[in-house]
């Protein structure tokens, strides 16, 4: 029997359109024995072909460009056996998780729930300067983290070798749940990040102020600001909650 374990995913895209893959990288985070969780030897990466040219944009972030791709399989053909491994996975894990949602949908997870580890750093470390994949990695110096195996930064694979060492100091700090639950709201933002009021902790903000970013249109200003309203007693509607996982497919 496999021990627990949460299968980190990281994507590279061709573009913003709906089939667009063009990489996927996964690293797997399993429970110990002894309690603890780690990274294992789970790891990969599968190159795949868009079906589409990939825009000069994104080949200057990964630097995948179409000769790579060209003889790769399509994603419908590549994703389910991914996102969906031989043995049960608790859940799925990725940074800003919501951009691979996009992609990996229910249809290719078969409904896991998913972990966003940006939120759950805004909770667990924010104190952090940056909360941004690389920046973690290098303000927090995880343990363990082979530099070789974190490189080249924006390709698949060691974006997620590096997601997942975050996510396993989050799973030794606080449990799986947790984790689930703080993923399913917006992020929880520790300072307001744009504005007149910008690199301010939230308790410091007038009420009026507050009120006023809680009518933002990022959610996660309104809800940052919600909360500390609802900390001071101030009658407001209940948190907000992400929606069901859309489907681009």
């Amino acid at each position: 029997m496999l021990p627990p374990r949460v299968r980190v995913v990281d994507l590279e895209t061709a573009g913003n359109g709906p089939h667009e893959v063009c990489e996927i990288g996964w690293q797997d985070v399993t429970l110990g024995s002894d309690g603890l969780w780690r990274v294992d030897e789970g790891r990969g990466s599968r190159l795949v072909n868009p079906g589409r040219p990939i825009t000069p944009e994104t080949m200057a972030v990964h630097h995948i460009i179409d000769a790579d791709v060209a003889d790769a399989p399509f994603w419908k053909d590549v994703a389910a056996g991914v996102l969906k491994p031989e043995g049960e996975i608790q859940a799925l894990a990725a940074h800003r998780a919501a951009f691979e949602q996009r992609y990996c949908t229910p249809r290719f997870t078969g409904g896991a729930p998913w972990i966003c580890t940006w939120k759950c750093a805004l909770r667990l470390w924010p104190h952090l300067a940056s909360f941004s994949n690389q920046m973690l990695r290098y303000q927090r110096m995880p343990e363990g983290l082979v530099r070789e195996l974190g490189l080249p930064a924006h390709r698949a694979l060691p974006d997620a070798y590096v997601t997942a060492h975050h996510l396993r100091d989050m799973l030794n700090e606080a449990s799986l749940e947790q984790l689930l639950a703080w993923s399913r709201e917006p992020g929880l933002l520790p300072r307001v990040p744009a504005g007149p009021e910008r690199g301010k902790p939230w308790d410091r903000l007038a009420a009026e102020t507050l009120r006023m970013l809680a009518q933002d249109r990022d959610p996660n200003i309104r809800f940052s600001a919600e909360t500390e309203l609802r900390r001071r007693g101030d009658a407001l509607e209940p948190p907000a909650i992400e929606p069901a996982q859309r489907t681009l497919l």
